[in-house]
């Protein structure tokens, strides 16, 4: 009796071809910088850890580098989510050489709740389309729960708000909640020269593992509310750009100082502002 050999890893088409085939340029409106080189795209994969038994999702896949990356993880399913049919055509063809583990997603996954999409223990690993970024990071950090991890790349400058300190300029509302949420690293830098086409910036990756205990939606909601206004006015001291919550009278039984400015709270400092507002019978100008 001979023994079952693993079956080999399949030959995949170069990227080049891929593309070429596709008609697959980059669209600025999509925000779609490539990432091709198959080194790099192992290396984010690999930042997520041991994927196995996982189920990961990928948003903006493009002509596949990362996807393909991914796929040769331990990892049980990748599911890519797209919106240009191009890059649903990329990754159909793909999923052929992967039967039963690539699901290919066509739609806006600013429209699409992604943890519906696959079963837990399930992980976010993308390289985001630069005009989406942010509003798909705080919808993720808002069902934070669904997830075991968050390994995404963003433009360096959104890159080092999420991780920022307080009293830096770059600290600021997408800060606090993703601090708030997870524990955050700056896990990797990009030069411009990594992409077709480069853009204009560089890029960074940034690992966001959550926090054990995670706020309830309604305090969540306080908390957006909180900081929407508090870096809203940034320049103002808090007792006016807090105003419609309570102002002064908030900050003195939260027991921080009125003229203090939004930027030298800590997190924890907004937890407890966050945690008054969202308290029942608190009133406030904008309920």
């Amino acid at each position: 009796m001979t023994e079952t050999q693993p079956s080999a890893a399949p030959v995949l088409p170069p990227l080049k071809d891929v593309i070429s085939r596709h008609s697959f340029r980059a669209k600025h409106a999509l925000g779609q910088h490539f990432l091709l080189d198959l080194n790099l795209t192992a290396r984010i994969a690999s930042m997520a850890g041991d994927l196995t038994g996982r189920h990961v999702i990928e948003v903006g896949p493009g002509p596949g580098g990362l996807t393909r990356a991914l796929l040769e993880t331990p990892a049980e399913t990748v599911t890519a989510i797209e919106i240009d049919p191009r890059g649903v055509a990329v990754a159909e063809e793909l999923a052929e050489f992967y039967p039963g583990r690539l699901k290919v997603v066509s739609g806006d996954a600013l429209k699409l709740r992604a943890a519906d999409l696959t079963p837990a223990p399930r992980q976010v690993i993308a390289n985001l389309p630069y005009n989406v970024g942010t509003p798909l990071l705080i919808g993720w950090l808002r069902d934070i729960r669904a997830y075991e991890q968050l390994v995404l790349m963003f433009q360096e400058e959104v890159a080092q708000r999420i991780a920022a300190a307080p009293d830096t300029d770059a600290y600021g509302r997408l800060s606090i909640l993703a601090q708030w949420t997870c524990r955050t690293v700056l896990a990797m830098r990009l030069p411009p020269e990594a992409f077709t086409p480069p853009p204009k910036v560089w890029s960074a990756v940034v690992r966001m593992i959550p926090h054990e205990v995670q706020p309830e939606p309604a305090l969540f909601a306080a908390m957006e509310k909180v900081t929407q206004h508090a870096f809203g006015q940034r320049r103002k001291m808090l007792r006016a750009s807090l105003k419609p919550l309570g102002g002064e009278a908030l900050l003195r039984r939260a027991g921080i100082e009125p003229t203090r400015r939004a930027e030298t709270l800590s997190v924890a400092e907004f937890d407890t502002l966050a945690r008054l507002v969202a308290e029942p019978g608190i009133a406030t100008d904008q309920d």
